[in-house]
């Protein structure tokens, strides 16, 4: 979840990530690794947020794996986007590891303007369990209930 400056480069130039020479260099990833793993940890308490409908079950998930494919947009993406909302610059598939169950979390990454000096943070995150199961969908009208 923490990547070196050097793998994080290493992972931008093998999603073929492209710039002019003024734009971003290797020396620039110690501020680009701070908002990452800023952002990551976010993420992590928004899930925690929704894995505490399962508290009972499971008090302590464990992230198993994630990944990152910022041109697979989530169809709640492409709703927003026929609304004419900007699409997010990534989305992130993270697995989740219940006390044995695996849990799909989807995060879609929207610009949120300029780095916060404090915190890292600039970008505006939509956290929740993919519908890809029963539970997870049950989970989302429950906690669209308790929202409204």
């Amino acid at each position: 979840m923490y990547p070196s400056a050097q793998m994080f480069w290493n992972a931008m130039l093998r999603k073929g990530w492209q710039w002019k020479e003024s734009d971003i260099q290797p020396d620039d990833m110690d501020s680009i690794i701070r908002i990452h793993n800023s952002n990551n940890e976010q993420a992590w308490r928004e899930i925690l947020r929704w894995e505490a409908l399962h508290f009972k079950e499971c008090d302590c998930p464990k992230l198993k794996s994630f990944r990152g494919d910022a041109t697979k947009y989530t169809p709640r993406a492409r709703i927003r986007r026929a609304l004419g909302y900007e699409l997010p610059f990534d989305r992130h598939d993270w697995i989740i590891d219940r006390c044995g169950k695996e849990v799909h979390y989807v995060i879609d990454y929207y610009d949120g303007g300029k780095v916060n000096p404090e915190t890292g943070q600039f970008s505006l995150m939509d956290v929740r369990p993919a519908m890809d199961s029963w539970q997870n969908i049950f989970d989302r009208i429950i906690v669209a209930y308790m929202r409204f």
